[in-house]
C-alpha cells in the first residue's frame, strides 16, 4: 500500500530543510524577572545597575564577581535588597520573526467567520552565547522608620546634600524599644481559622537591615536559638509602669581609667560614674592595700604596682578592670606617659615627682611575641603550686617582682621602661638627685629636667641596658667616655652585632635629631669639664 509521501517523493519533490547561514554577531539576553514594555527599558536597566554594569557582566575577560548582576525592584531604596541574578553560558539563537498580513477572506456562504492569511518570515540575527537568569529567591526585606535621623542621613549621603549631612546629630537614647503599633495587616480569619488579635506595641529597636540577611539561595534548615548571655530584666517606664526586657550580660560596661594629655590645665579627682558604681563590688581588702600604696606613692607603672602583690592578687587587679580606675588616672603623653597617679596629685606641680618620670625605649632586637594561651595557663598553675628556682637557687618569682627595677647588673627583662625611682645604678641615681638638672617649670618632654641633663640620663641609662642584653656589664668609665668631649664617643655604642638606626619609629614623641642630641651633650660635657678645672 503506497503512502501520500512516498507518492510525493516518486513525484521528485523534497521537504528537506534548506541550509542558512548563521551570522557570527553576539547577543546576550537578560531574563527580566517582571514585565517590560519598550518605554519602560530605561527603568528596567536603572534597576539591574545601569549599562555599565551590563558591560561589565558581559565582558569576555569579567571575573565571577563581576559577571554578576543585582536587580534592585526599589532602586531609589538603598535599604531594599537585591535580587542575584546569575551569569550562565548559553548556546541560544536569536530569531527574528516578521508576521505580514495579506488579505482578508469573504465569508463563504453558510460560513459566518472571516480568516486572515499571512506570510512568517524568520531570520537568524546572531548567537546568544551569555545569559543571565534570576532563579534565587528574593532576600528578606526590612523597612525603616523614614522619620529616623539614620534614614535621613543615609538619604542626604546618597543625593550629597551637604546641609543634610552637617544637620545630622546623634540622637538622645530614650530607651523607646517598644511602641505603639501603628499599621494593623489584615488578615482573612478563614485562612488562620481564627480572629487574630491585634498586637499592643512592635518592636523599635532601631536595627537597621545589612547589605544581605542570607545568602543561601534556598531555605536551610537553621535551629533557633536565643541568645545564653541575654537576661529578662523588670524597669519602670516614663508612666511608672513595670515592664520586662532582655539586655546583654556581656556587653562593654566602659570601665576605663580617667586619661588627659599633658596640656589639660587640671587633673581628675574622681573616677567616671560608671566606674563608680561598681565600687562595692571589688574586692574591698584589695581595693584598700591599693589605696595605701598610693598614699605612700602617689606616681606609679602598671609593673612596679602589681609586683608589690602575689601573682594571685595580681591577676585579681588585671581582671577586675575597674580597681586601678577606682584610684587612679593616666597621662597619654608627656614624661609621665602610661603610669597610675593617683587621683588629685598633678606631678607636673610638685618638682619631687621627677622621680616619677618614665623613660622607655624599645629593644629592636627583641621581637614582642604574645604567648600562647596553653603557657600561659601552664604558667598560672605552676605559680600556685610551689615557688620554683634558678640554677643558683634563687627564686624566680623574687626576681619577676624585682623586674621593674634596673640596677645596672641583672637584667630582668628585655624592654627598658623604668620610673627614675626604680634605677638603683648608682651613676644613674648620682645624675637623677643631681639638684643642678632641675628646671623652674615643668617641661611636656623633659619633665622637671633640662634638656641636657635628661639626655645624659637616657644615654647612659640605654649603653648600661643594652650592655646587659648584649651579654657583660658597662662599667662606670664606658658611661663617661659617651659624655666625653669626642663627638663619635657621643653616640650610643652597638649592640648585638648592629648599629642602632635612627628613624621615626624608634624615636620618642618630641625627641630631637641625633646630631641636635649629641651637639648638646658635647656642650654639656664641655661645660663639666671647665667646671672641673676651675675647682681643680
Amino acid at each position: 500500500m503506497e503512502t501520500e509521501g512516498s507518492n510525493q517523493e516518486k513525484a521528485g519533490l523534497s521537504f528537506q530543510a534548506l541550509e542558512r547561514h548563521l551570522p557570527s554577531k553576539s547577543f546576550y539576553s537578560v531574563e527580566y524577572p517582571g514585565y517590560v514594555c519598550p518605554t519602560s527599558i530605561p527603568t528596567a536597566i536603572n534597576n539591574l545597575g545601569g549599562q555599565m554594569s551590563l558591560d561589565n557582566a558581559f565582558k569576555r575577560t569579567a571575573s565571577k564577581n563581576d559577571s554578576l548582576l543585582e536587580l534592585r525592584l526599589r532602586a531609589d531604596n538603598p535599604f531594599a535588597h537585591p535580587i542575584p541574578g546569575e551569569n550562565v553560558s548559553t548556546s541560544n539563537i536569536l530569531l527574528k520573526v516578521v508576521k505580514r498580513k495579506r488579505r482578508k477572506l469573504r465569508p463563504s456562504e453558510g460560513d459566518e467567520r472571516s480568516a486572515h492569511i499571512g506570510d512568517y518570515t524568520v531570520e537568524a540575527l546572531g548567537i546568544v552565547p551569555k545569559t543571565v537568569r534570576f532563579r534565587s529567591m528574593a532576600d528578606y526585606q526590612y523597612q525603616p522608620a523614614e522619620e529616623d535621623p539614620v534614614v535621613k542621613l543615609r538619604r542626604a549621603i546618597d543625593s550629597m546634600d551637604f546641609e543634610g549631612i552637617c544637620s545630622y546629630t546623634f540622637p538622645e537614647e530614650k530607651e523607646d524599644y517598644t511602641i505603639t503599633h501603628r499599621t494593623i495587616m489584615q488578615i482573612d480569619p478563614q485562612l488562620t481559622g481564627e480572629v487574630p488579635a491585634e498586637p499592643n506595641f512592635i518592636s523599635n529597636l532601631r536595627m537597621f537591615p545589612p547589605p544581605l540577611f542570607s545568602r543561601q539561595s534556598v531555605p536551610q534548615n537553621y535551629g533557633f536559638k536565643s541568645n545564653p548571655m541575654s537576661t529578662v530584666t523588670t524597669f519602670v517606664d516614663d508612666n511608672e509602669e513595670e515592664r520586662k526586657r532582655l539586655i546583654n550580660r556581656s556587653r562593654w560596661k566602659g570601665y576605663g581609667a580617667v586619661s588627659i594629655v599633658f596640656a589639660d590645665p587640671a587633673v581628675p579627682s574622681k573616677p567616671f560614674p560608671q566606674v563608680e558604681e561598681v565600687r562595692d563590688q571589688v574586692d574591698q581588702p584589695l581595693l584598700k592595700r591599693l589605696e595605701q600604696y598610693f598614699e605612700e606613692r602617689p606616681v606609679w607603672t602598671r609593673l612596679a604596682l602589681l609586683n608589690q602583690f602575689t601573682p594571685l592578687e595580681a591577676r585579681e587587679i588585671h581582671n577586675s578592670k575597674t580597681m586601678l580606675p577606682l584610684i587612679s588616672y593616666t597621662f597619654s603623653d608627656g614624661p609621665w606617659r602610661d603610669t597610675l597617679i593617683r587621683f588629685g596629685y598633678d606631678p607636673r606641680t610638685d618638682m619631687y615627682a621627677r622621680f616619677y618620670q618614665r623613660i622607655y625605649f624599645r629593644n629592636v632586637n627583641h621581637p614582642i611575641v604574645r604567648p600562647s594561651v596553653v603557657n600561659r595557663r601552664h604558667d598560672g598553675r605552676s605559680a600556685t603550686l610551689a615557688p620554683s628556682a634558678d640554677e643558683h637557687g634563687q627564686s624566680i618569682e623574687t626576681d619577676q617582682r624585682n623586674s621593674h627595677i634596673f640596677d645596672g647588673v641583672i637584667l630582668t627583662k628585655e624592654t627598658a621602661a623604668f620610673q627614675l625611682c626604680d634605677i638603683h645604678d648608682q651613676l644613674l641615681r648620682d645624675m637623677i638627685g643631681d639638684e643642678d638638672s632641675v628646671r623652674e617649670a615643668c617641661n611636656e618632654r623633659d619633665g622637671w629636667y633640662t634638656t641636657s641633663a635628661f639626655e645624659s640620663i637616657k644615654t647612659v641609662l640605654r649603653h648600661k641596658f643594652f650592655s646587659l642584653v648584649d651579654g657583660h656589664i658597662a662599667t662606670d668609665e664606658e658611661c663617661l667616655a659617651l659624655l666625653s668631649s669626642d663627638p663619635a664617643a657621643a653616640r650610643p655604642a652597638p649592640f648585638g652585632g648592629r648599629k642602632i638606626r635612627y628613624g621615626k619609629h624608634n624615636m620618642a614623641k618630641g625627641a630631637l635629631a641625633p646630631e641636635d642630641a649629641a651637639a648638646i651633650r658635647l656642650r654639656a660635657a664641655l661645660e663639666q669639664n671647665r667646671q672641673t678645672s676651675s675647682q681643680r
